[in-house]
């Protein structure tokens, strides 16, 4: 027999045994009741319902043997990823957390950090040996006040030289040293005799709490006797909406003719940051279609049927009430690169239909999904979250695509003039000269004269890691609206 999901819904929690939280009131949160919220959320929730077969919803014919299911995985975190659709491949971005504090903390640009972001890379003619080169410092970080610069180049920690076994473990801690390193092709073109260096400097960085403004650079260039808007945004933070609606409108008191958004390390995040961001770029679209969502089945035929417009993002005028500061732009130039992600891609994907998208660097990520926290409450809000775990998840809820409806770009979005940058060579972001930013300008100035502009001789490195790597959450695009808690009850009591 088919248990129905009301059913579900309304089991009692009397069998649920084996105990692992208690609070300062005694009160006892089982492993069962948490397993239970695990599987009601992605039964309900994941955009990739229909392809699990543990979440089908005549999954289980009787309470016993749906409470045997939550009791076979002795924690939450088995039970998620028991329940991920192809992690390597298709869900590589849904998680769970033991805290959902710290994850509130990070949505809101509060995290643990020493200010180094930093890509790892294979050293030449080694399969096991890595370095670190340092590609971007945040402002009054711990990395910044103790010297360190973008291009400085790390190969041991705490004295231990960098493996592909010990990496993550020698990196993730709170406070570790490095030792300075140089990169040495023995005046060759050939890397065979290619080595890197280790050297005697030592610097000591602590992770402390960081409140990371998004808006890292801003510039006003003149070229050609125009005025160019240079900006320089690392996440899609809404914290920080009304301080880049602020960039945009001293962008515009300078008559700023053509920008260039530099979002080579922008891993994502809010999607209304997203709307609002291009919403600034151009204006002119005020409430045409920024993008649509694609959610599972149930969820999907729920909205269509009950209210469609949920599934719509529009672009928009104003933030909360305060107007936007729009450049009403026909051609943006974008520069992005692997480590550009969801909210990132989502932008250029949307604007695209619309404007003249001029993206310069290398394929991006490839994260077209959305996503939104779940908590332990009635209605997966946090209102009403069970006050006796701080469990939350983030699980992947729909899919996003433009006004023509292009989504699915595994490999992601292609550049349309391909430029690495050259790593033992990055250039100072901002500065004219710094090979992304150079070939956008260029292009401003000579159409077509960017093509010819080539990434500076470097040997061929082999990209391991990067530091956004090491957050679990951090190539996220999650959505800030509320979830429309009729449908969610609807579609629970079917």
């Amino acid at each position: 027999m088919k248990i129905s999901k009301a059913l579900i819904f309304l089991i009692s929690l009397s069998f649920l045994t084996t105990s692992c939280f208690e609070d300062n009131d005694d009160n006892v949160t089982t492993k069962n009741e948490i397993n239970d919220f695990v599987w009601k959320g992605m039964n309900l929730f994941y955009l990739y319902k229909e392809n699990v077969p543990n979440l089908a919803n005549d999954r289980f014919s009787s309470n016993d043997q749906y409470a045997n299911y939550l009791n076979d995985y002795s924690t939450p975190e088995y039970l998620f990823e028991s329940l991920i659709f192809q992690r390597q491949t298709v869900d590589k971005y849904s998680w769970i957390v033991d805290d959902y504090i710290a994850l509130e903390q990070y949505f809101s640009g509060v995290s643990t950090s020493n200010g180094m972001e930093f890509q790892l890379f294979l050293q030449p003619n080694s399969t096991s040996q890595i370095f670190g080169i340092v590609r971007l410092v945040l402002p009054n970080s711990d990395a910044e006040n103790k010297g360190v610069k973008r291009g400085d180049m790390f190969s041991t920690i705490n004295g231990t030289a960098l493996t592909t076994s010990n990496y993550n473990s020698q990196l993730s801690a709170d406070s570790y040293a490095i030792n300075n390193a140089t990169y040495n092709d023995n005046g060759t073109t050939d890397t065979s005799d290619d080595i890197v260096v280790s050297g005697t400097a030592s610097i000591t960085l602590n992770k402390l709490e960081y409140s990371e403004n998004p808006i890292y650079k801003t510039e006003i260039l003149n070229v050609a006797g125009k005025n160019i808007g240079y900006l320089m945004y690392n996440g899609f933070t809404a914290n920080y909406d009304s301080q880049l609606n602020d960039v945009f409108a001293d962008f515009k008191a300078n008559n700023v003719q053509d920008l260039i958004l530099d979002l080579r390390y922008n891993p994502g995040g809010s999607v209304n940051s997203a709307i609002l961001l291009s919403s600034m770029i151009t204006g002119q679209f005020n409430g045409d279609v920024f993008s649509t969502e694609q959610w599972n089945s149930e969820f999907q035929a729920a909205f269509e049927n009950e209210n469609p417009e949920l599934l719509i993002n529009r672009f928009t005028n104003n933030d909360d009430g305060t107007a936007l500061n729009s450049l009403n732009l026909s051609k943006v130039y974008v520069l992005a690169t692997a480590s550009s992600a969801s909210a990132s891609e989502l932008v250029i994907n949307s604007l695209d239909p619309y404007i003249n998208v001029v993206h310069i660097g290398d394929y991006t990520e490839g994260k077209y999904q959305a996503s939104t926290t779940l908590y332990d409450s009635d209605n997966y809000g946090r209102d009403g979250a069970n006050p006796n775990h701080t469990y939350a998840m983030q699980p992947l809820i729909f899919k996003s695509l433009n006004k023509v409806g292009n989504t699915d770009y595994f490999n992601g979005l292609k550049p349309d003039i391909e430029l690495k940058e050259s790593y033992l060579n990055l250039g100072v972001l901002g500065d004219v000269n710094e090979t992304l930013l150079a070939a956008a300008l260029a292009d401003i100035e000579t159409t077509g004269k960017a093509a010819s502009i080539k990434t500076k001789t470097s040997p061929y490195l082999n990209l391991i890691k990067d530091s956004n790597s090491f957050i679990p959450f951090n190539d996220d695009m999650h959505i800030d609206k509320k979830l429309p808690h009729d449908i969610i009850n609807k579609i629970n009591f079917n």
